[in-house]
């Protein structure tokens, strides 16, 4: 009789852990730290090779410089294949329609997800992160990124790999000269400081730049098309612009606000270097270095460079001497950064090599593998978990790394979100040829007119209705409009 019960019990036992997985209640995450998980559980598939893709040049050194280390941990082989960034949106789009599975692993701008996962191009997550990823490592990811960078509908195609946002960096020096400071106040009525809004960013850059040029200029971003979008979306969103009516759907990006914000930006060229409208970041990188900018906006790499940390580097030896080491303040930009592109680690659906693929992404992303990668001056990978902002390791890299750190954390919790539903790179495309011909002289209101007809296009093609739902669910979050 106690035989039969225990039997009994046992069996039910069983039925209800099938019906819970089946019936998709996650079960409880394993214990223990995720780099240590991964390493041991992928052993298996020693002597096997996976592929992971990277933005071409210096984004891939990440994998060139952890895929060994990862090898001499588990046998597993790592084979990089560099992308132009240009080429990263199609290419994993070509690889999966034709199912040649070119790659393993994809590193994926975030505003590409939901296009990704509509064709089919990404691996769902949840069921490896339930194996193996510990629920304390994943909640360690700064909810800006965990709660945008990983989802769509509610699945989980990637892993938060990379906080990219947009932060201002400037001469505290220039900033800081008493006569300076004076002067301005005198002039413009307010104290001379990291600029607030875009009105001050361009009185603050034509002071500098009367006083101080040819020697040095106020101001400088990247104007370049490819990228030049996210100056405009974050812009544009700080004015209180917004991309789209939500019942039409019909584009509002050349109404009275998308005016004042492309009127704004191109007045900033008249107080910058000439010929900036052609600065890509190379050029606006060197240019602050070299001493000849005094206030420039861009990605988290120049916070560290720019203090001449980690540029010894044989990867790095393109980044020029930095001349303004110990005089460079940092804040959020004018109106609130953007959280400009970025990196996730998606899974490629057409790989072979899916499971072998994830644990090596786990193990990236890891909270122990990640902050050395981080910290390394040549993996191009930002802060991204609330644990990297407080490492003491990586706080006392230089002497106000502190304050990079903190605006870093600041910038993430309140900047702009990546405009991210079906046929994102379409409408980043048509910003990106809208601003290229007002930088070069056209006019900005007629510009911005087929800017609007170009993106109404757009939308048409995908078709209004399932826009109007993305666009919903994509503006009911926290950073779209405004902060976390």
């Amino acid at each position: 009789m106690k035989s039969r019960s225990w039997k009994h019990l046992l069996q039910i036992s069983l039925i209800l852990l099938v019906a819970l997985a089946v019936g998709g209640v996650a079960l409880a995450q394993p214990e223990g730290d995720a780099a240590s998980i991964a390493v041991e559980a992928a052993k298996q598939f020693a002597g096997s090779t996976i592929t992971i893709m990277y933005e071409a040049g210096l984004q891939a050194q990440d994998g060139y410089g952890f895929g060994p280390k990862w090898t001499e941990l588990t046998g597993i082989n790592v084979e990089v294949v560099e992308v132009p960034f240009n080429e990263m949106y199609q290419n994993p789009i070509n690889d999966a329609l034709a199912g040649t599975a070119q790659y393993d692993i994809i590193n994926v701008i975030p505003a590409w997800m939901g296009d990704f996962v509509s064709i089919g191009v990404l691996e769902p997550l949840d069921s490896y992160i339930e194996k193996y990823y510990p629920a304390a490592e994943l909640a360690d990811i700064l909810p800006t990124y965990a709660d945008n960078w990983s989802k769509v509908g509610g699945v989980t195609y990637g892993l938060p790999d990379d906080g990219d946002v947009h932060i201002m960096y400037y001469r505290s020096d220039i900033f800081e000269d008493p006569e300076n400071m004076a002067a301005f106040e005198a002039e413009y009525g307010y104290p001379l400081a990291a600029p607030t809004n875009w009105e001050q960013w361009n009185q603050i850059c034509s002071f500098i730049t009367e006083k101080y040029a040819p020697e040095l200029y106020g101001c400088a971003f990247q104007r370049f098309g490819g990228q030049s979008y996210h100056w405009f979306f974050s812009a544009y969103r700080s004015m209180g612009g917004r991309f789209f009516d939500p019942e039409t759907m019909r584009a509002q990006v050349n109404g009275e606000v998308g005016l004042q914000t492309m009127q704004l930006l191109r007045e900033s060229l008249d107080y910058g270097p000439t010929g900036q409208q052609e600065w890509s970041f190379i050029e606006v990188f060197s240019g602050f270095v070299d001493g000849k900018i005094a206030m420039a906006i861009s990605w988290p790499p120049v916070g560290r460079w720019a203090q001449g940390v980690g540029t010894d580097e044989s990867a790095l030896s393109w980044v020029p001497p930095t001349k303004i080491a110990g005089m460079i303040g940092y804040a959020e930009q004018p109106g609130g950064g953007e959280l400009a592109s970025g990196m996730a680690l998606g899974i490629a659906a057409a790989s072979d090599n899916k499971e072998a693929a994830y644990l090596f992404s786990q193990w990236l992303n890891s909270q122990s593998v990640s902050l050395e990668r981080v910290i390394s001056p040549i993996a191009l990978r930002d802060p991204f978990r609330t644990s990297h902002f407080s490492a003491e390791l990586y706080r006392d890299r230089w002497s106000n790394a502190g304050e990079y750190l903190d605006v870093l954390k600041a910038a993430a919790e309140n900047g702009f979100l990546d405009l991210s539903i079906p046929g994102s790179r379409e409408y980043q495309e048509a910003v990106d040829r809208a601003i290229t011909a007002i930088y070069s002289g056209a006019d900005i209101q007629a510009t911005l007119d087929q800017l609007a007809s170009d993106w109404n296009t757009i939308t048409d093609q995908q078709g209004v209705d399932k826009q109007r739902e993305a666009y919903a669910e994509w503006s009911a979050r926290a950073n779209a409009y405004g902060g976390s």
